[in-house]
């Protein structure tokens, strides 16, 4: 099996159709509502859950059977589709792959251009799990297990790894070659016995020493012999 291109998409104000009204169409919507979608919901019945959603969100419902051009309007960007008939779904997704757009059929991956993981969100850090939508089960169980295991000391960390990035990428230094890992658990033994202050002369010293490190290169490369041209220039 050929695996899959794991991204994280920013749907804020971006438009997502949901063809679908049931449960779990109604959890669907939800997702793409906390990620800031605009959402359009075309079903024949429009279950009390989903107008629950809609009377707190912006949601725009459209109450009568799938149209073919319900995903080739222009500002869809995104589909999902969750009736639970299968002929249906089926069909959304032809459509959806004739228009070029990305669909999710729910518990059908036969007819899905992506899958969806399971998620869980702390303190600003995202566990995503998935496996191909060969077992939305075990991609549960595992995003319990993982975002069990994250530190209580995230809360803090978070915002101070922002911080540091943002430092250093204003010093005009790239940020991937970096040691980060090494300062990460550093950061998070000063920040588990309590030691903030500490923590937080500890991430100013690693932006200036990467800061110094660029500094430094770009002097070394641009030097020349103070007693003639560089070596660089003599050319016969």
């Amino acid at each position: 099996m050929t695996p899959s291109y794991p991204v994280m998409l920013d749907l804020d104000g971006r438009s997502v159709l949901v063809v679908g009204a049931g449960p779990v169409a109604a959890r669907k919507i939800r997702g793409v509502i906390e990620a800031g979608a605009t959402v359009t919901v075309v079903a024949p019945e429009i279950s009390a859950e989903v107008r629950r959603l809609a009377a707190t969100h912006d949601l725009v419902l459209h109450e009568r059977s799938y149209d073919p051009g319900d995903v080739a309007a222009p500002d869809v960007r995104l589909v999902i589709t969750a009736t639970g008939v299968p002929h249906v779904d089926a069909a959304v997704f032809a459509d959806a792959e004739v228009a070029g757009v990305w669909i999710n059929s729910a518990d059908d991956p036969e007819h899905c251009s992506f899958t969806l993981p399971a998620v869980a969100r702390r303190d600003g850090i995202t566990v995503a799990v998935a496996t191909a939508g060969a077992s939305p089960a075990l991609s549960t169980w595992l995003r319990d297990l993982l975002a069990g295991a994250l530190p209580d000391e995230v809360e803090r960390l978070v915002p101070l790894l922002v911080e540091v990035r943002g430092d250093i990428r204003d010093r005009g230094v790239g940020t991937e070659h970096l040691d980060w890992p090494s300062l990460i658990d550093e950061l998070v033994t000063l920040l588990r016995d309590g030691r903030h202050a500490e923590a937080s002369e500890r991430a100013s010293a690693f932006a200036a020493a990467a800061g110094s490190a660029v500094t430094g290169a770009t002097s070394v490369e641009g030097a020349t012999d103070a007693s003639g041209p560089s070596s660089a220039t003599m050319v016969s």
